[in-house]
C-alpha cells in the first residue's frame, strides 16, 4: 500500500481510481522513492531509445525529458524553483520558508531551471545512445536513493499543517534504508559499466552539501527541498558519468 501511495504522489498516473490509498500511508513512501525510479526512469529510458530510433539524439533526449515531466506533473522541477527562489532572496529562516512557500517563480529559480535543464540536456546529448538509455534509469534510481537521505539527518522545518501537501515524512527504519540502497542500487549493478561506479558517490555528496546548508538556514527539509536535491543530486551523476565515458 505504501509503495502504491509513492506512485500516487509522485505521479500522474490515475491510481487513486484504482484503490484509495489511507492518508497515513503517504507518510511512509519515502522507502519507495527508489522503486518510484523505476518507473519514471524506465519512461525516461524507453522514450529517448525508442524516439532516437527516429530522431537526433538531441531531440530524442528533450522529448523523452519532456515525457517524464508529463508524468511527473513537474513535481520535482517545481520543488527546485521554490528551493532557488527561498534560499537565493530569503535572508532569515522565516523569510526562506515563506519565499518557498509562495507559489509565484522568481528570477532565482527561472535562472536555475535554465540552466539545470541546458546541462542536463547538454551532457545527454553527447552521450552515445548505447549508454544514456541504460544511465537514465540508474540516475534516477540511485539519485532517489541518494535524496532519501534528507528525512533521517533532517528534521521537517515546517509544522504538518504549514505543510503544501499536509504530508510529514516518517524516518525510515533500518529494513527501509536497506529497501532504499537495494531499489537504488540494483539498476546499478545490472546496467552500468563499473568504471562508472565511481560516479556513485557524486549524489551523495551533493546531499551531504545540502543537508549542511538547509540544517544551517531553515534548520530542516521541506518537500521542496526533496525535489531540489533530487533533482540536483541526479544531475551531478550525470555529468560526472558523461565525463568518465567522454575522457575515458
Amino acid at each position: 500500500m505504501d509503495l502504491l501511495a509513492a506512485l500516487i504522489f509522485f505521479t500522474r498516473l490515475p491510481l487513486w481510481k484504482w484503490k484509495a490509498v489511507p492518508a497515513e500511508c503517504f507518510k511512509h513512501v519515502v522507502p519507495y522513492w527508489p522503486l518510484v525510479g523505476w518507473l519514471t526512469g524506465g519512461t525516461l529510458s524507453a522514450v529517448v531509445y525508442a524516439a532516437a530510433q527516429i530522431f537526433p539524439l538531441p531531440v530524442a533526449w528533450l522529448l523523452a525529458l519532456t515525457v517524464r515531466l508529463l508524468l511527473t506533473g513537474c513535481l520535482h522541477e517545481d520543488g527546485l524553483a521554490d528551493f532557488l527562489d527561498g534560499f537565493g532572496g530569503g535572508t532569515t529562516r522565516e523569510r526562506t520558508l515563506a519565499i518557498m512557500k509562495d507559489s509565484h517563480i522568481g528570477t532565482y529559480g527561472v535562472i536555475g531551471l535554465v540552466v539545470y535543464f541546458l546541462l542536463l540536456w547538454q551532457v545527454g546529448s553527447y552521450l552515445p545512445l548505447s549508454v544514456l538509455a541504460p544511465l537514465s534509469v540508474c540516475a534516477d534510481c540511485w539519485s532517489k536513493a541518494a535524496s532519501a537521505q534528507l528525512v533521517n539527518f533532517l528534521p521537517y522545518a515546517r509544522t504538518e499543517s504549514e505543510s503544501k501537501a499536509k504530508v510529514v515524512y516518517s524516518r525510515m527504519r533500518p529494513t527501509e534504508g536497506g529497501l532504499v540502497l537495494l531499489g537504488g542500487g540494483l539498476p546499478v549493478l545490472l546496467l552500468l559499466p563499473s568504471s562508472c561506479w565511481i560516479a556513485l558517490l557524486a549524489p551523495w555528496g551533493i546531499v551531504a552539501i545540502l543537508i549542511r546548508l538547509m540544517k544551517r538556514r531553515i534548520g530542516g527539509y521541506t518537500g521542496d527541498c526533496c525535489g531540489a536535491t533530487f533533482l540536483l543530486s541526479e544531475l551531478s551523476f550525470y555529468l560526472v558519468c558523461g565525463g568518465l565515458l567522454l575522457c575515458f
